[in-house]
């Protein structure tokens, strides 16, 4: 499911169903997209956090269009404690490796990966992006 923002609309809470990701994408040529992001996240549950958040950049082959530093980028996930994925959906081979890669995400924090808890495996991805 896709939103644009939050909150989402709770008229039909009774119909959605459970949440077990939540990707913010931001895109790197819009400062919008940035603030839009900083304002939906006063609506998660700071308990989400632990795993089950992670930021999408996307643009980041156009350096040259750049509106937001990517430091900036990287402090809000280290605020929220979330990984960040950098991306660029307008290669299609890398466009399709993201999908894959955040339909694995989803797997672990839905669940659905013996042995594997999202809060693990965000650590993992936390720590991998620090070395």
């Amino acid at each position: 499911h896709l939103a644009t923002s939050l909150p989402l609309p709770s008229e039909r809470d009774h119909l959605r169903p459970r949440i077990d990701l939540i990707v913010f994408m931001i895109d790197i040529k819009s400062k919008y997209s940035l603030k839009n992001v900083e304002a939906s996240l006063a609506h998660v549950d700071p308990s989400f956090f632990l795993g089950k958040v992670y930021f999408l950049v996307t643009g980041v082959g156009r350096v040259n269009y750049c509106s937001i530093d990517t430091n900036a980028i990287c402090k809000l996930g280290e605020a929220y404690c979330s990984p960040v994925l950098f991306c660029e959906l307008e290669l299609e081979g890398i466009r399709v490796a993201t999908a894959q890669r955040l339909l694995r995400i989803l797997q672990i924090c839905a669940g659905l990966v013996p042995g594997v808890s999202a809060l693990s495996f965000g650590l993992l991805m936390r720590k991998s992006a620090d070395d």
